[in-house]
């Protein structure tokens, strides 16, 4: 299954943040890509749970404690959450390992861009479903929010496996440092708010790193 994926983004993971990519490059992006579609298994598995606000400020989400005043923020007014894990599979880490096996850095570099913009494409595609499906309730979708982003500690990653079963259905372990194998894998909770409920930032315009490089002109301040 073959994942959509704007040029534009595998070129910002690159690090150009806008620049015309040379020729070299642009090949290289064409032949990363190309060899991600033949390798690629992306999964999914998502799940709503109500969303409970506790006494101490921190959230509940059946039995998952989460102490977060950034997610607690982009969550205001929220009753459920879905909760969701998405992979690409263990292909994309086998091609990188053997392009660096190989001293190929430049197809490295490109393959690990192109398979950072295709895991966010494959999870745009899940949040895009997850949406139809609030909107048939007459709700609407918060930003996903992922842990390790902000104050939302990875600490959260063996509850949401556990609430997901993410090994069991589409295969993704957790490291003894909470990092998901494979690699190109996501985690995210996504609010499901009432329709009419102002909307939060999204991507880098809610993250207060300014000074990422990976941050997209458009959310500049």
């Amino acid at each position: 299954m073959a994942v959509e994926i704007d040029r534009r983004e595998v070129y910002r993971y690159l690090g150009l943040r806008g620049a015309e990519p040379d020729a070299a490059t642009a090949a290289a992006v064409e032949e990363a890509v190309r060899l991600l579609d033949a390798v690629v298994e992306p999964k999914q598995i998502s799940r709503r749970f109500l969303l409970k606000r506790l006494d101490d400020g921190a959230l509940d989400i059946e039995g998952l404690r989460v102490e977060s005043k950034a997610l607690s923020k982009n969550l205001e007014g929220c009753r459920e959450v879905f909760l969701m894990a998405a992979t690409l599979g263990i292909g994309p880490d086998r091609l990188i390992a053997r392009a660096q096996a190989e001293g190929a850095m430049s197809r490295a570099m490109a393959l690990q861009a192109a398979a950072a913009a295709m895991i966010e494409a494959w999870c745009d595609d899940v949040n895009a479903e997850l949406a139809r499906q609030a909107k048939a309730r007459g709700r609407s979708l918060r930003p996903r929010f992922s842990p390790g982003y902000g104050d939302f500690s990875l600490e959260a990653q063996p509850g949401i496996f556990r609430l997901l079963g993410a090994q069991r259905n589409i295969g993704i372990t957790l490291t003894d440092s909470l990092l998901m194998l494979p690699t190109k894998s996501v985690t995210a909770v996504i609010g499901i708010a009432d329709v009419g409920e102002a909307a939060c930032p999204t991507g880098c315009a809610a993250c207060e790193k300014t000074d990422c490089a990976y941050r997209t002109r458009k959310d500049d301040p």
